[in-house]
């Protein structure tokens, strides 16, 4: 299936979940700080291994970084 992730066209596995699209971006879900949107809808990390995604949606993930 493919999905939009992060505003790129990837294919991932049928049944794909979002923990599996973190993956796919080399972030660890395990860090504080990171979020996951499906088409505009905030993804609770305890969702993230339950949650399948479907071909075209939207999935942005976000990692938030302290700087200056």
């Amino acid at each position: 299936m493919i999905v939009e992730l992060n505003g790129t066209s990837v294919e991932l596995p049928e049944g794909a979940t979002v923990a599996d699209a973190v993956r796919e971006l080399g972030v660890n879900g395990e860090v504080r700080g990171v979020a996951v949107a499906i088409d505009g809808e905030v993804v609770r990390r305890a969702d993230w291994a339950m949650t399948r995604l479907s071909s075209d949606q939207c999935v942005e993930v976000v990692r938030a970084v302290q700087g200056g």
